[in-house]
């Protein structure tokens, strides 16, 4: 998937407290991954990250709904996941353990 901008998501002062979006992006080097519990490509994504030792915060969206705006933002409309946002703000739905690496590797 291509690479999406997200600064324009990092504040939404026209939205109502409860909608607002909170920042995601991570810092260097690691990656923000939006999950849900039943999504099985997350537990696949979740489980190489981990055995490849890639840093991540996991944010399920069952569990913090105040992030679904942002998701569905990204995703042209859709609430898909795994949805990772990478350091330089921008995000890719489901994306390849390979591609996670490459981006994070500049």
């Amino acid at each position: 998937m291509a690479a999406v901008p997200t600064d324009e998501l990092m504040t939404r002062n026209s939205m109502p407290e409860a909608t607002q979006v909170t920042q995601v992006t991570p810092e260097a080097g690691s990656i923000t991954m939006f999950t849900t519990t039943w999504c099985g490509y997350c537990t696949r994504l979740k489980g190489q990250l981990t055995r490849e030792g890639v840093p991540f915060t996991e944010i399920d969206l069952e569990a913090n709904p105040e992030h679904v705006d942002f998701v569905e933002h990204v995703n042209g409309g859709n609430r898909t996941v795994p949805t990772v946002v990478f350091p330089d703000g921008s995000a890719a739905t489901n994306p390849s353990l390979a591609e996670v690496r490459s981006r994070l590797a500049g």
